[in-house]
C-alpha cells in the first residue's frame, strides 16, 4: 500500500484546498492519471498519481484545506494479489460522525456532498452518454458523471457538453484571487532575493539568420504548422541547459542537485493580473513544432484552468519574456528551488557591425539571473554564448 499525500506546487505553498476527487474507492488508477483537483493561491491544479494501483480509501473531504505532506488517500500497489485488492476494496471501514450525511451507506466516503455507492455486478458503472458525447468529453476534459444529461434515461448528449462549456466560461475563474496570488508571489520573490545570491548577465543576439530561416519555414505552410520565434528561444535554451547542468536543477537543504531532465518553466501572465510558471516537461526532447504546440497549450490551460501539479513542481529552470509588451530587456528573479531564470526581450531592428560594414538586423537581448552558490559568471557567459550560437544555426534546432 502507498500513501498519496498533498504535494507541494511551489516554494511558497504551505497548504492547498482539495476541490474535487476524481476517483472513488475501488477505482483502478494508472501512473500519471489525474485523481484530484487542488486549489492553491495561484491556480486550481490537476494532481496526478505516480504509480499504478487500486484506490483503497479517500481520507480527506472535498473542500478541506490540507497542509503539504498530509495524507490524502491510500492506494494498493499492483504488487498485492488480486484477492488482497478485492478484500481491501470491499472491507468495511470505521464510520466517522457526519450528521450532515443523508444515509448510512455512504458515510465512509470523504465527500461533500455524499456520493452514491458504486454499482454492483451487472450494472453499468459508466454514466450513460452517446458515443459522440463520450468522445468529445474526453477531448474537452469534462467528467460525464458530473453532467446532467438531456437524452433518454438521462443520457449525456453533445449539447449537454456545450452547455457545460458555457457555464464554465461564464463562471468566475476558480482558484484565482488576485490579492492572494500577489501575496504568494511577494512571499516567494522576497525569499528568493533574501536567500539566493543572484548574479546577472545579458547579451545581445543577432536574429537575422533565425528570422530568415523562420520566414522560409513558415512560407506556404498552414497556420497550424507554422513556428514561432519564441519556440526557437525555448528550444535553444533547453539544449543549452542540457549542456550546462550547473544551471538546471534544484537547490535544497542538502545543496544543489542537478537534473538530467529539462523541465523548462514558462512565465505566463494571467488575464486580470497574476503570474504562473508551469513547465514544458522534457523540453529538450521536443521538436520545434512540439514546443510551439506545448507553449500554446500551457498558455490556454493557465488561463482557463487545467494545469497539472507536475507542471508546477518539476520545473528545473524558467524562461520569462516580455517582448510582446514592448520591453527590450527583462531581468528576472529566480524561482526557488531553481537556480536560473532566463529572460528574452523584444526582437527589434538595431544597427549591427558586420565585419567592417554596418547593417540593420533583428536582435534580441537575452538575460540570465543565476545562483552564485552553484556557478559563476564564467559559466553563465558560456551558457548565453551557447544560446547565441544555436540561434545562429536555427536549422540545427
Amino acid at each position: 500500500m502507498s500513501d498519496f499525500r498533498m504535494p507541494s506546487m511551489g516554494a511558497d505553498m504551505e497548504s492547498g484546498k482539495l476541490v474535487r476527487w476524481k476517483i472513488r474507492p475501488g477505482d483502478r488508477v494508472k501512473r500519471g492519471q489525474v485523481v484530484a483537483a487542488v486549489e492553491t493561491a495561484k491556480a486550481v491544479l490537476d494532481i496526478e498519481v505516480f504509480e499504478d494501483g487500486t484506490v483503497r480509501e479517500l481520507l480527506v473531504e472535498e473542500g478541506s484545506e490540507v497542509p503539504v505532506g498530509e495524507l490524502l488517500a491510500r492506494i494498493d500497489g499492483d504488487e498485492q494479489t488480486a484477492g488482497e485488492t478485492a478484500e481491501a476494496a470491499t472491507a468495511p471501514r470505521p464510520r466517522k460522525a457526519a450528521p450532515e450525511r443523508a444515509g448510512p451507506d455512504d458515510s465512509h466516503l470523504p465527500r461533500k456532498p455524499a456520493q452514491p455507492t458504486r454499482p454492483g455486478p451487472g450494472h453499468e458503472s459508466r454514466p450513460a452518454a452517446s458515443p459522440a458525447a463520450r468522445r468529445q468529453a474526453r477531448q474537452r476534459g469534462l467528467e460525464l458523471s458530473r453532467l446532467r444529461g438531456s437524452g433518454p434515461n438521462g443520457a449525456v448528449l453533445v449539447r449537454d457538453l456545450d452547455q457545460a462549456d458555457d457555464r464554465t466560461a461564464a463562471a468566475p475563474s476558480q482558484g484565482f484571487e488576485p490579492e492572494a496570488m500577489r501575496s504568494a508571489i511577494a512571499t516567494t520573490m522576497s525569499r528568493a532575493k533574501r536567500e539566493i545570491p543572484h548574479f546577472y548577465l545579458s547579451q545581445q543576439v543577432d536574429l537575422n539568420t533565425a528570422e530568415q530561416w523562420l520566414e522560409n519555414w513558415n512560407h506556404d505552410r498552414p497556420p497550424a504548422e507554422r513556428l514561432l520565434m519564441a519556440g526557437l528561444f525555448i528550444r535553444a535554451t533547453a539544449l543549452a541547459l542540457a549542456r550546462f547542468g550547473e544551471l538546471n536543477g534544484h537547490y535544497g537543504p542538502d545543496g544543489f542537485r542537478p537534473s538530467s531532465d529539462i523541465h523548462l518553466g514558462l512565465a505566463i501572465h494571467l488575464r486580470g493580473g497574476g503570474l504562473v510558471a508551469p513547465a514544458i516537461l522534457h523540453a529538450d526532447r521536443m521538436s520545434l513544432g512540439e514546443i510551439t504546440a506545448a507553449m500554446q497549450d500551457l498558455v490556454q490551460r493557465a488561463r482557463r484552468g487545467g494545469l497539472r501539479g507536475s507542471e508546477f513542481n518539476q520545473g528545473t529552470a524558467t524562461v520569462t519574456s516580455l517582448g510582446e509588451r514592448g520591453v527590450d530587456r527583462v531581468i528576472g528573479v529566480i524561482q526557488p528551488p531553481q537556480v536560473a531564470m532566463i529572460g528574452f526581450g523584444r526582437p527589434r531592428p538595431r544597427p549591427v557591425a558586420i565585419d567592417d560594414a554596418l547593417a540593420v538586423h533583428a536582435t534580441v537581448d537575452i538575460s540570465l539571473a543565476a545562483d552564485h552558490r552553484v556557478c559563476d559568471g564564467h559559466v553563465g557567459a558560456r551558457f548565453l554564448n551557447d544560446i547565441d550560437q544555436r540561434l545562429q544555426h536555427p536549422e540545427g534546432l
